[in-house]
């Protein structure tokens, strides 16, 4: 009873305004807020593309960090404000967006004690991923719902595919060894073990080839076994993304945001989070 009532006195005209405004994307604010945001976001980009070509001309090149650093600052008080309009930021913070909008603004303020880790500001591209909201193209949200349980529906398998692949590594690096040795490259069992992960996905980089006759026969059939290897996951996926597919093919999602933690993805007829319990508004 009393985090309830807690909840009920941090849940504020004020908050509530902002809520709609910061993360809502079906209102005119929301779709505004948004939109800058993505503005804001792409021309980050663009001056962190630009600052890695060696040819800009200093003064360019000063403006451009002038610039990074007040878009950091932009997009560090639009973080802080995020955690305070939710009633439960850690759980927000935790969240996907939350990490994003976190990563996105982290290697600026870690370059200074690391310089050259503003590079890292790339991440900023996932933020785009909001486009989706601003311009409700929430079929769009029930798709990516699909392709995230169909991962995770599959991921015990492809745990046992993986742990097959790592043992027919080894035991292929290990025979290459033996048969090729140093002296035609195979100078240990890992550096065999780079050539048969090589081999087995089919690249084929060639920096490392078996010169004998049996060791080429283990190459072959090592070979043939990669063009099966690559069917099996993508067998794995696919038949859960039917499956998935078919468990949604009735849910509607639409944009609407938890005032709570900040989750989304919920169902046109939820009246509660599908993530903390709370009440939809």
């Amino acid at each position: 009873m009393t985090d309830s009532r807690a909840e009920q006195s941090a849940d504020t005209p004020w908050r509530r305004k902002l809520h709609t405004i910061v993360f809502e994307a079906d209102t005119p604010a929301g779709r505004w807020f948004d939109a800058v945001l993505l503005a804001l976001i792409v021309v980050s980009l663009v001056v962190v593309m630009l600052e890695t070509v060696p040819s800009m001309p200093e003064p360019w090149r000063r403006g451009l960090l002038a610039a990074e650093w007040a878009l950091t600052g932009v997009f560090s008080l639009e973080y802080l404000l995020r955690l305070v309009i939710v009633r439960r930021p850690l759980v927000y913070a935790g969240s996907f967006f939350g990490l994003v909008d976190l990563l996105a603004i982290l290697p600026t303020w870690v370059s200074l004690i690391f310089p050259g880790a503003q590079a890292l500001l790339a991440v900023r591209v996932l933020r785009l991923l909001r486009i989706f909201r601003v311009f409700k193209l929430a079929r769009y949200l029930s798709e990516a719902r699909v392709i995230g349980d169909a991962l995770r529906a599959s991921s015990r398998k492809i745990a046992v595919f993986l742990f097959t692949v790592s043992t027919v590594v080894v035991v292929g690096g290990a025979l290459m060894y033996l048969i090729e040795g140093p002296a035609n490259g195979f100078t240990s069992i890992p550096v065999s073990m780079y050539w048969a992960v090589v081999t087995l996905t089919t690249v084929g980089y060639g920096d490392i080839s078996p010169a004998t006759g049996l060791g080429q026969a283990v190459a072959s059939l090592v070979m043939i076994l990669g063009y099966g290897i690559i069917a099996v996951p993508t067998g794995i996926v696919t038949a859960e993304l039917a499956n998935a597919g078919r468990k949604l093919e009735t849910q509607h999602i639409n944009t609407q945001m938890c005032a709570h933690c900040g989750a989304d993805d919920h169902r046109s007829d939820s009246k509660f989070c599908r993530h903390c319990g709370a009440a939809l508004h």
